[in-house]
């Protein structure tokens, strides 16, 4: 591995250690402030902090599955960080990177809730739209993968995901 990509690397180890930083910073708070305590309107009707225990993953499907969503996040992560160790050098490719470093960052900050307390700290509720509880975490994740799907499927062409294939050789 070259220094650009050993740096480009490092960076975003650290770009992700700080994501998930304010992630469970953020839970911390919500936490201490928001736990046994009414819900805490930020604007009237429309958003408010909310602390919930959420137990089940998006929307809260599929309660109680901590075994699966911590298999399904390790599977999820080792996908990105091959992708990531991967990636080729290049403007092109900068967004892949951002996006990428977000879902990893989103993935490990509730992999964490989920090991440490068998559920994740969700506390951001916007209450105009009735939108389920939900946490940086899941900000980061929803941004990094919508984003990232859209560079793929508009501003990819073909032939600069050939960095992704695996290469099987058969000696005949």
């Amino acid at each position: 591995m070259n220094k650009k990509k050993t740096l480009r690397i490092i960076i975003d180890i650290l770009v992700i250690l700080l994501l998930i930083f304010l992630d469970q910073f953020t839970k911390y708070l919500a936490v201490a402030k928001l736990k046994f305590n009414p819900p805490h309107v930020l604007i009237d009707g429309v958003l408010e902090l909310n602390y919930l225990e959420n137990r089940g993953a998006a929307f809260g499907m599929l309660q109680d599955k901590r075994t699966l969503f911590i298999f399904m996040t390790v599977i999820m992560l080792t996908v990105v960080f091959y992708v990531l160790l991967k990636l080729p050098e290049g403007k092109k490719f900068l967004w892949w990177q951002v996006f990428l470093c977000l879902i990893c960052a989103g993935g490990i900050g509730n992999m964490i809730d989920r090991i440490r307390f068998d559920y994740v700290v969700d506390f951001i509720y916007f209450v105009l739209i009735d939108f389920p509880v939900f946490n940086l975490a899941d900000i980061l994740i929803t941004i990094g993968t919508v984003l990232f799907f859209i560079v793929i499927l508009f501003l990819t062409k073909e032939e600069e995901l050939q960095f992704l294939r695996f290469n099987i050789r058969r000696d005949s």
